[in-house]
């Protein structure tokens, strides 16, 4: 793809995350994202033929920004159950910083509205953690009895759940508040003692 064809796609993933975030999938038109995206209709319909697909390109987009940071954190070399709360700390800091990541999130919870399966950045981000409590039980750091998959499902949701309840009450104002205190209240049930 030519560069300037790469920058007219980037800016329209970027405005139309914006709009999607302040207004949602149903309440966007077209017309908003060229206009926020300073593209016409023209370009943007040669790289989307639809709402749904520039939905999904933003949902995309979302999932690859959050599985690079995600990937510069495990190279970091952390314990698996420090890296795993590394995890939610980076992704919460990403909502508050990054438009894509918003809109990302907001359009899977209305992936309804334009019938997508949207399942498949939730269930990496279950593998992943799966992954490092397993990895976690192995250096001694998880208690043995804690089941990993079925852990990592709860974390996921409540981080989820979490997040969504502070962007109601406080837009998001205290959001990695809330992420220290889901893993306050985490640590000492899936820990082993003196864990620190």
């Amino acid at each position: 793809m030519q560069q300037r064809a790469i920058e007219t796609r980037n800016a329209v993933i970027e405005g139309s995350s914006r709009v999607f975030e302040a207004s949602g999938y149903g309440d966007t038109s077209l017309s908003d994202i060229a206009s926020e995206s300073s593209v016409t209709k023209g370009a943007l319909y040669f790289h989307f033929k639809s709402k749904e697909e520039i939905a999904l390109a933003v949902i995309a987009e979302q999932h690859n920004r959050s599985r690079l940071a995600g990937e510069r954190v495990m190279e970091r070399g952390l314990p698996a159950l420090a890296t795993m709360r590394e995890l939610c700390r980076v992704f919460g800091q990403q909502m508050l910083d990054d438009a894509v990541v918003r809109a990302g999130i907001r359009l899977t919870f209305e992936a309804s509205a334009f019938d997508a399966d949207v399942t498949g950045p939730y269930q990496d981000w279950v593998d992943t953690m799966t992954f490092l409590g397993s990895k976690a039980q192995d250096e001694g750091d998880m208690r043995p009895e804690i089941n990993v998959q079925d852990f990592a499902r709860f974390l996921v949701g409540t981080f989820t759940g979490g997040q969504m309840v502070s962007n109601v009450l406080t837009g998001r104002a205290d959001l990695m508040e809330r992420i220290e205190q889901m893993w306050g209240f985490m640590l000492p049930a899936i820990a082993v003692e003196g864990w620190a």
